[in-house]
């Protein structure tokens, strides 16, 4: 998605986007074109059911952690922030090489990169199931195969990635609990995979929606995703984002 300084680059690197600017440069490119300013859009949201059996393992733990990747994560990385329990939730890169984690390259589809969100979470408050019924809910499409909404390739797949087999368990338990019920008119497309490292992105890519809600992209494609979570989990959703720290 191509913007411009005022539609939302990152503060960071305000300086050097006010001189592309001027000189007509657009910085940010996200592969599609951005949606009228004053457009609005739903949430493709699905009335899921809860996690059941496997899906809805219980842990008492005091931390854990998951990688969802669910298109852009701009969105993705949005809505976990907002949900009780979640502590943590970076944008990131998860499936290729440490010498490709960098957004020109994820960009250009071929890396073995999505766009991903590694989320910190209290299992004390809120479940992995929990996370589960919100990424396939409102967060993200899993119908949707190498594409989310206007973003096309493969850097914008459906996947969870984990290192904890409880946790694949239940991800792969919960999508078949989904195909049983019938909940998507499609197949479910969603990757689940352990062994791939996790690498945070650019900070110009953290705490996107929180810190430019009124660019384009964010007002038609993610905050609907928000306004979702907060109409469908309202004992889940936190008012107050828990923003990625910044130096």
């Amino acid at each position: 998605m191509k913007f411009s300084f005022e539609q939302g680059i990152a503060a960071g690197i305000a300086g050097l986007v006010a001189t592309a600017l001027v000189a007509g440069v657009l910085l940010v490119d996200h592969g599609a074109m951005a949606a009228p300013a004053t457009a609005t859009a739903s949430a493709p949201v699905q009335a899921l059911p809860a996690p059941a059996g496997d899906a809805a393992f219980s842990d008492d733990a005091t931390h854990a952690s998951v990688v969802f990747a669910g298109g852009c994560f701009w969105g993705v990385q949005g809505v976990f922030q907002h949900v009780k329990g979640v502590s943590n939730a970076v944008a990131g890169y998860a499936g290729g090489s440490a010498a490709d984690a960098r957004y020109e390259r994820v960009s250009s589809g071929r890396t073995g990169h999505a766009e991903a969100v590694k989320v910190d979470y209290d299992p004390r408050q809120v479940s992995y199931g929990q996370l589960l019924q919100v990424f396939f809910s409102v967060a993200h499409d899993p119908t949707q195969l190498n594409y989310q909404g206007p973003d096309h390739g493969s850097q914008y797949r459906s996947a969870i990635f984990s290192d904890d087999a409880r946790q694949l368990a239940a991800s792969r338990a919960y999508i078949s609990q989904l195909g049983q019920a019938g909940s998507y008119r499609g197949p479910i497309v969603t990757q689940v995979a352990s062994g791939q490292r996790f690498y945070p992105a650019e900070s110009y890519h953290q705490n996107y929606m929180a810190n430019y809600p009124q660019a384009a992209y964010i007002r038609y494609y993610d905050a609907p995703k928000l306004a979702a979570l907060g109409r469908q989990f309202p004992a889940l959703y936190r008012r107050q984002a828990s923003l990625v720290p910044m130096r």
